[in-house]
């Protein structure tokens, strides 16, 4: 058996999308998906995140996940791993909790 072999639960859009993130201390970050699926979503950032620590994020969902229109999602998620990528770190977050919101006005 392959040591990378895949766990991943949905099938993830590649997506690039920017996204809010908030910690459990209550800091807001800024994000960038790379993909996102209905269990998960890996991601971007310029400030180190923990393993294990819980955040909240906000982002659009691409139409491949919801009913064929994008929408603004809030979820509720653990990160599951954290790789140093250069100046930026990837982010694995495994999503516990998903709110559609209403259409935010950029």
């Amino acid at each position: 058996m392959k040591a990378d072999t895949e766990r991943r639960a949905g099938t993830r859009i590649a997506t690039r999308v920017p996204t809010r993130v908030r910690t459990a201390q209550g800091a807001d970050q800024t994000a960038q998906t790379r993909d996102v699926s209905a269990n998960g979503v890996y991601l971007y950032t310029k400030s180190r995140m923990e393993k294990g620590a819980e955040v909240e994020l906000v982002l659009i969902l691409p139409p491949e996940l919801t009913s064929g229109q994008k929408c603004w999602v809030c979820c509720q998620a653990t990160i599951v791993r954290v790789e140093e990528e250069g100046k930026e770190f990837g982010v694995a977050a495994q999503i516990r909790r998903m709110e559609i919101m209403p259409e935010a006005t950029a």
